[in-house]
């Protein structure tokens, strides 16, 4: 995630990171390398095909709408997904105080508390499919062979409930808070594991870059009798707007990737350690900060 202040003009006309220039620059370039190329053409070939500009006046709101229409369905999917992370946050919190309110026993409360902590990071490299998590690793390395390593973590917890319930080190309503606690904590990660496995239909993709191509290479047309040599300067202004909204939200509909605008699981897993550092005895740790404006 890109954290700034409001822009400057200077940023505005010179930020690299956090902008989309780095995806869209070299299509953008081709674009305006055609562009000229068209205007050459329409100079030496007579009858050269020329279109009005009404038609592409109603080709781009089309086109518009349905780009506004897809970045809010990416969007939705990016607040949805910062919600249940933050509900997470929230439920583990939760977890941590319950615990020391209904386990007496500090070596039952470090044990899941620890795993809890596990369970974040396990769930923050499943989302994103890290192969080899250092974090990950540390604290939770006999985990990292199961199936599904952070269900094998909350079911770790949930068995350690159960022993203690059984020992009589937890009664019996501390046992139903804080099994209605992992339900809500499972809650939180079937959902953001449901963004996952569903992404945006492919079919939004295709047209949307079909649509976008086509436009873009058929807007010299219009533009070449009015414009002449600005016409390459206009198409690379047209090609920046589309093709750049159509990645954003390209980077939108993944919001547990790495992207600059993906969401800060990283952060948000310090904040968890932060948070149980002090039901742990830990030092507490320093949260993350953005790097060259990028929290990850």
């Amino acid at each position: 995630m890109i954290l700034r202040d409001k822009p400057s003009w200077r940023e505005l006309a010179f930020a690299v990171r956090g902008s989309i220039i780095t995806a869209v620059g070299p299509k953008v370039i081709a674009l305006m390398i055609y562009a000229g190329f068209m205007v050459w053409l329409h100079d030496q070939i007579t009858g050269f095909p020329d279109i009005d500009g009404v038609a592409f006046t109603v080709f781009g709101i089309a086109l518009s709408l349905f780009l506004g229409f897809r970045n809010n369905a990416a969007y939705d999917r990016w607040w949805e997904s910062r919600k249940l992370w933050g509900g997470l946050l929230a439920d583990v919190r939760s977890f941590a105080r319950e615990a020391e309110l209904f386990l007496p026993e500090p070596v039952d409360r470090e044990r899941v508390i620890r795993l809890m902590l596990a369970f974040m990071h396990l769930h923050r490299v499943h989302l994103r499919q890290v192969v080899d998590d250092p974090r990950a690793r540390e604290l939770g390395a006999e985990f990292l062979t199961a199936p599904h390593p952070p269900c094998a973590v909350l079911d770790r917890i949930n068995a350690l409930l159960a022993q203690a319930r059984q020992a009589g080190r937890l009664d019996g309503f501390g046992a139903k808070a804080l099994a209605e606690r992992l339900g809500s904590i499972t809650l939180q990660q079937a959902g953001a594991e449901r963004i996952v496995k569903t992404p945006l239909p492919y079919v939004y993709s295709l047209l949307i870059y079909r649509t976008t191509y086509l436009y873009c290479l058929l807007l010299p047309l219009a533009l070449v009798t009015p414009a002449g040599w600005l016409t390459p300067f206009f198409v690379g202004i047209v090609g920046y707007v589309f093709l750049g909204l159509a990645e954003v939200t390209e980077e939108l509909s993944h919001p547990f990737g790495t992207t600059p605008n993906g969401l800060p699981l990283d952060a948000i897993c310090r904040a968890a350690e932060i948070s149980l550092a002090v039901h742990l005895g830990d030092p507490v740790p320093e949260p993350l900060r953005a790097k060259d404006f990028y929290l990850s």
